[in-house]
């Protein structure tokens, strides 16, 4: 494939670009380059006149930041003013949800159009009446209806069914055909204005124009400190436009604006629920605490504390009292046992007994009498003894009082000692009764406080609601440029012209890259530049005046010929003898013309009074007797190779009568060994004998890349002329020349280029191809 640059590349060596060369290579085909023009600028023209009207439509809005207002300024303020992330606004601005929303608000999925005589425009509404019977939602496929507007009435085509109605234009009749819309023309006065003109309806699913309008919205940061949003749409329509952008910006703000009331509206629903829980833990709280002080027989816990303590101290005051009393009651009964009755008893000491005391007052009063009875009358004193008598009753009576006023005390203490005993508990559960009561409490204040944040949440939970901020604030509403963005009329001019040069640039150019034939003697220079060419044939038509018959001749094709065989000189090897130089004409392949060559540079050689011996070394297919009318299988150089006793000179021939110098070896019969004849040393004879008698002798070899014949006699050449043909020949083959100069397998090896300055090729009859024609035969 790089073959296919060789057009406009050099090799080895040598990469420069011959910049007028590719010129002029384009400039061949000129015409073309008109053509094309002219239709771009035709195209350009029809389409400048034809295309719809694009305009652009643009609005600003500024984000408003929440928290703003609200905050001090900060370093983060400071050094970086805006606090609200563009890019995820941008993406709301052009999520589904908000462009589904739009499209919903202003119905796009229905679309009006005019249609005019050359182009249909799309409009932002009809100019009668119009009204939508069928939800946006509800619209699954697609739907037109065509409007002609009548004197009378509207014409209605349903353009997927084709049906038409003819409805009033009063609309009164519309309800009855099951259109999606009512039409009515409400003034008669615009009539004329639409009369006769028709309009189009097209429904299509919400999905399909909520998509359709996310890929025409766009939205950019306007700057990169700013927090300002520019909203642009392209449509044909600026009305339409100027519709969907204010539309989508309030769209925008409401979502935004719902967004902040949502969490207002949240937290009133949130704090309503808290309210009915906390108002039920409210009330199980308050029970709870009646029924413990209920149960636990509390009023006021520091009064009932010190209540508690008071009747405590009063039970031990009541113990200790009644202890004491046990104590004289037992103290008097030991005064008893001890006295043996004859001692005075303690009297007054504290016993609360007034029946005891009184007993011990009496027994205390015998006993003085007896004894004062007793000093002055003696024991054995009747009156005595009747005291003594007494003495011991009130003993007996005043030991049996005691005994019970023992045990009543001891009842009493008892008693007094489990009272206190309780007192004494009562006292001893005051603080557990605190603690329990004041977790009570305690609970009770915590679901009172909530209670009353709450409250003051829902206030301002309803305030916010009430004055939601907006979440934008319009800085520009949309507004439509005066002149259309598309198309314009120097672009296209513009692109036209060089689309005009370019395309059939671009197709000559793939043609060139792609063709890999040789045109020309630079393309020899620059895969061989160190093998010279001598020559450059013209490309002539087939007639009859592609032979350099005449001498005299002044053609461009003689002229041609003059100087290759001119050139040929200059490559010949300087010799001191008279002999011969040895002249072979080659090529790659069948069809470069090297018969052709062979046979008019041995005519020009001969035109300058040289002598000249032609010999039709190809012995495989031969050629030359096509141009001197002879017969093939005329007896020539093969007969000659094949009998050693047959003489070369009786094959000469005088091909052409004004050129007498001029002698011709035809090929002879096509031997099947034709290798083996050339090298049987005879060929070399001939050459050798042929010097003595001629001033140039010129070989028309047969083809190099297919048979070995031509290398087997090349050293005897003394310059080979190597053909090659223009359009015919391909590059790489040059190559293949290039192997066998470099090699030595051909000697003083020049170039001449065949059909040179020809578009195509002429005349030949040859088709592409590396098939010589033979077998394979030696």
């Amino acid at each position: 494939m790089d073959d296919s640059f060789n057009n406009f590349k050099s090799f080895d060596d040598d990469n420069s670009i011959d910049l007028k060369q590719e010129v002029s290579k384009f400039l061949r085909y000129w015409p073309w380059f008109v053509l094309a023009l002219f239709i771009a600028l035709i195209s350009a023209y029809v389409y400048l006149r034809f295309a719809p009207r694009i305009y652009q439509t643009s609005a600003k809005m500024k984000i408003l930041d929440e928290s703003e207002g609200l905050e001090l300024p900060t370093s983060a303020f400071v050094f970086k003013r805006v606090n609200i992330n563009l890019e995820n606004e941008i993406q709301i601005l052009t999520s589904y949800l908000i462009l589904e929303k739009v499209s919903k608000e202003l119905n796009l999925n229905t679309s009006f159009y005019e249609e005019g005589t050359i182009q249909t425009a799309q409009i932002a509404q009809l100019p009668f009446n119009y009204e939508q019977i069928i939800h946006p939602d509800s619209i699954s496929t697609g739907l037109s209806y065509s409007v002609i507007v009548k004197e009378k009435n509207f014409e209605i085509t349903n353009l997927n069914t084709d049906k038409t109605f003819k409805l009033s234009n009063n609309g009164l009749e519309n309800s009855k055909y099951n259109l999606p819309f009512n039409l009515k023309l409400e003034n008669s006065a615009s009539l004329n204005k639409i009369l006769g003109k028709k309009f189009i309806i097209k429904y299509g699913p919400l999905k399909s124009s909520a998509l359709k309008l996310k890929s025409r919205i766009k939205v950019e940061p306007v700057g990169e400190q700013s927090d300002l949003l520019e909203l642009s749409i392209k449509g044909e329509s600026k009305e339409l436009s100027e519709l969907i952008l204010n539309k989508l910006m309030d769209v925008f703000n409401k979502d935004g604006i719902n967004d902040r009331q949502l969490v207002s509206k949240n937290t009133l629903e949130f704090i309503d629920e808290r309210f009915v829980f906390l108002a039920e833990e409210l009330d199980s709280i308050e029970i709870d605490r009646k029924d413990f002080k209920q149960q636990n027989n509390l009023v006021d816990l520091a009064a009932d504390a010190e209540l508690g303590l008071q009747q405590r101290t009063k039970s031990d005051e009541e113990v200790f009292k009644i202890e004491t009393q046990i104590a004289l009651a037992q103290l008097v009964q030991q005064a008893l046992k001890s006295d043996s009755g004859k001692g005075l008893l303690p009297s007054n000491i504290g016993i609360d007994n007034s029946g005891i005391n009184g007993l011990i007052a009496e027994y205390n009063l015998v006993i003085l009498e007896r004894d004062k009875l007793t000093g002055s009358a003696g024991v054995n004193n009747p009156t005595v003894m009747l005291i003594e008598s007494k003495i011991d009753d009130l003993r007996t009576n005043l030991t049996q009082s005691l005994n019970s006023y023992n045990q009543q005390l001891q009842v009493s203490q008892n008693q007094l000692k489990g009272r206190n005993r309780k007192f004494v508990g009562q006292v001893a559960q005051i603080p557990e009764k605190d603690r329990l009561l004041r977790a009570i409490e305690r609970q009770q204040k915590i679901k009172e406080s909530l209670y009353i944040l709450l409250l003051q949440k829902r206030e301002e939970a309803a305030i916010n609601l009430a004055i939601t901020e907006p979440s934008i604030k319009v800085v520009d509403f949309a507004i439509s440029g005066s002149g259309p963005i598309s198309p314009k009329s120097n672009i296209v001019y513009a692109g036209a012209i060089l689309g005009g040069l370019l395309i059939p640039f671009g197709v000559l150019y793939l043609i060139f890259m792609l063709d890999t034939k040789l045109h020309s003697k630079e393309d020899i220079n620059n895969i061989n530049p160190k093998i010279p060419v001598i020559g450059e044939i013209p490309d002539v038509k087939k007639t009859k005046d592609i032979l350099f018959s005449d001498p005299n001749a002044r053609t461009a094709l003689a002229e041609s010929f003059r100087i290759l065989s001119s050139n040929v000189d200059y490559i010949l090897p300087v010799r001191d003898n008279k002999k011969a130089k040895v002249i072979y004409c080659t090529s790659t392949i069948k069809g470069e013309g090297k018969t052709y060559i062979s046979v008019n540079l041995s005519l020009a050689l001969s035109s300058i009074n040289k002598k000249v011996l032609l010999i039709g070394a190809d012995l495989r297919n031969p050629q030359i007797h096509t141009h001197i009318h002879q017969e093939k299988h005329k007896p020539g150089l093969s007969n000659y190779l094949h009998d050693i006793n047959y003489d070369w000179k009786d094959s000469l021939i005088r091909g052409f009568d004004k050129h007498p110098n001029h002698h011709i070896i035809l090929s002879g019969s096509i031997p099947p060994n034709p290798a083996q004849l050339l090298t049987n040393g005879r060929f070399k004879k001939l050459i050798e004998e042929a010097k003595d008698e001629y001033d140039y002798i010129v070989v028309d070899t047969a083809p190099t890349i297919l048979v070995t014949d031509t290398m087997l006699i090349s050293q005897l050449a003394d310059a080979t002329i190597y053909l090659a043909r223009a359009n015919y020949t391909e590059k790489n083959l040059l190559r293949f020349s290039k192997d066998l100069s470099e090699s030595g397998k051909l000697k003083n090896m020049a170039y001449v280029v065949n059909s040179v300055g020809a578009s195509k090729s002429y005349g030949y009859g040859y088709n592409y191809g590396y098939n010589y024609g033979y077998g394979n035969k030696e």
